[in-house]
């Protein structure tokens, strides 16, 4: 004999409460009959109070063989999420029998109370066999989870399996919290109880189970406690009030059935407890580090949902830097249900914790891993992420660039392997600005570094350099200096555009205190220059006028008046009309 255990499936805490619907697919009683019974649709009400808002729908249709896995509800197809299987021997023949599971939530929630049809469910092609054993059924329900607001706080724990009761079976309900057995009840999806057969029991904690639709003898016979229907063929739909057999404080329950004529399945088990238990959770949401600094700030969330009350203030919270404890903090409210709360902490580091580290919040936790709060679930207070301290980039010291003056004191510069040679560590990035705000905000960059053109000298340039969670600022200088100016000591002075006058190139506008006395040939001074006079253009002054200077070379002096050429530029040049 062979199945799935009973097992927790789902649970939901808040104000919520159960119900069962569902109908077979047996026109009458299989073991009173040698004939077919199964037909291959049915139909059930769902009657809420307008009040009562649906959480989840869990259908649940078995069957008799190996199973029929494509049914119709209403008029929409259903594909089992899940399924279960049970199979047993008898005079070497195997008998098997299935159970298929389907959320059904949206369907529900949309179609709302009515009438629902489960269809298409034929288990024709094992019926013959079945017939030996009188255990050929088919039938189907569904599981309704609802929320009201004027219900207490609850907890609903769904289990299910398929487990078959030959003689005695026994289940371990766990995952139970019971603070208030008020109005506590266990309700049960079965299958293939027989009315005619008044062999079995059920048990909870060892009290015997009965209630007016079943007797303590015969507690499968076809019967729903929703309804009150007593014609539900070879299924039961059946729920208990327990309040007077479970004990406040208890975590489990232990149900036991023994059957020792009629066969049973137990599809499905769902508990009702009055719990009112919080249920602590932390995350962490932002870890707020400075470069070069072993302070960190903690922004943090302590929440208290999907459970029936409230937490209480000074609820410890532990925090582990690489599992060791470091410091204990705690709430400073309670948070209702439902609730969160969130806060912040400053955490200097020891120096024993490296630059990567795992840092570790537990709520619920006095630093030795317990707690001072009882919670529906206490494997859930952790939080965790790995982190790194910010190291600022190391940098190698740029030198100073110097270039020629091309005119109050602009200049053209080249730096583009400034880059490379400013970063100690080849994976770090390096941009250039022009102010020191620009690259603390890492904002308009400089983009042409081999070509840039200061206009203004001295001129400072803005360094960051990047890695992967810091960075840092150097700079350095911009300089330009007064080149030695160039001569073009031909002069055609002819009018034609070319070479027309005296002309020396990197002096306008750079040295600004020149001049420039040209010589004939017998050192007699013909022509003076300066910042504010033109070029010489092949006159010479000559009383009240001015004629051509003769062809012939002539005799300069450059007086640059600048303290890096002391002494005047001298040379000659050539004129030719």
């Amino acid at each position: 004999m062979s199945g799935q255990d009973i097992t927790l499936y789902e649970q939901f805490n808040g104000r919520y409460d159960f119900t069962f619907f569902g109908n077979t697919l047996n026109t009458q009683e299989n073991n009173t009959t040698t004939n077919s019974v199964t037909v291959t649709s049915s139909a059930a009400t769902l009657n809420l109070n307008p009040t009562d808002v649906i959480e989840k729908a869990y259908l649940y249709w078995a069957g008799s063989g190996d199973g029929d896995l494509n049914v119709t509800l209403n008029t929409t197809a259903i594909t089992p999420d899940r399924t279960f299987a049970f199979s047993r021997f008898f005079d070497d023949l195997e008998f098997t029998y299935f159970s298929a599971f389907k959320d059904v939530t949206a369907l529900v929630q949309n179609a709302g109370n009515g009438t629902y049809t489960l269809s298409d469910l034929d288990i024709s092609p094992f019926e013959d066999l079945h017939l030996q054993r009188r255990t050929n059924f088919a039938g189907w329900a569904i599981v309704i989870i609802y929320k009201n607001p004027n219900l207490p706080l609850n907890q609903i724990n769904i289990y299910d399996g398929l487990e078959g009761v030959p003689d005695e079976l026994s289940i371990t309900l766990n995952n139970l919290n019971v603070v208030d057995n008020l109005n506590s009840k266990v309700g049960f999806l079965a299958w293939e109880g027989d009315a005619a057969l008044a062999t079995e029991e059920f048990r909870i904690n060892g009290d015997l189970l009965s209630n007016t639709l079943n007797p303590a003898s015969n507690v499968f016979n076809g019967t729903s406690t929703v309804t009150g229907n007593t014609g539900l063929f070879n299924m039961d739909l059946d729920i208990y009030e327990i309040q007077d057999l479970i004990a406040i404080g208890e975590t489990t329950a232990e149900i036991s059935l023994t059957s020792f004529q009629d066969f049973v399945m137990i599809n499905a088990v769902v508990t009702k407890l009055n719990s009112q238990i919080p249920d602590a959770t932390v995350t962490i949401n932002s870890v707020n580090k400075q470069c070069d600094s072993r302070t960190v700030v903690v922004n943090y969330s302590v929440s208290n949902l999907n459970c029936t009350g409230p937490l209480p203030s000074e609820t410890p919270i532990s925090i582990y830097i690489n599992g060791q404890l470091i410091e204990i903090t705690e709430t400073t409210v309670s948070i209702p249900v439902d609730g969160f709360i969130t806060s912040q902490i400053t955490l200097v580091l020891p120096e024993w914790v490296p630059n990567t580290f795992e840092i570790k919040f537990v709520v619920d936790d006095k630093g030795d891993g317990t707690g001072i709060v009882n919670e529906l679930v206490e494997n859930n207070n952790i939080f965790s992420v790995n982190e790194a301290l910010g190291t600022s980039p190391t940098f190698n010291d740029l030198e100073d660039l110097i270039s020629c003056n091309e005119g109050f004191t602009q200049a053209t510069f080249d730096f583009s392997s400034y880059e490379a040679l400013v970063k100690t560590d080849p994976e770090d990035t390096v941009a250039f600005y022009d102010n020191f705000d620009d690259a603390g905000n890492g904002i308009n960059p400089i983009t042409n570094t081999s070509n840039y053109i200061a206009t203004n000298t001295p001129k400072e340039i803005f360094v960051r350099i990047n890695n992967q969670n810091c960075y840092t600022t150097t700079s350095f200088l911009l300089t330009s200096r007064n080149c030695p100016p160039t001569v073009y000591n031909y002069v055609s002075a002819n009018n034609d555009s070319r070479n027309d006058t005296f002309t020396i190139g990197g002096l306008q506008n750079i040295f600004l205190n020149y001049k420039v006395e040209i010589y004939n040939r017998w050192g007699k001074l013909i022509w003076t220059g300066n910042q504010n006079t033109s070029n010489w253009d092949g006159y010479i002054k000559e009383g009240l006028g001015t004629k051509n200077a003769p062809d012939g070379t002539y005799f300069y002096l450059l007086y640059l008046n600048d303290p890096d050429y002391p002494e005047p530029l001298s040379g000659y040049l050539y004129l030719v009309h």
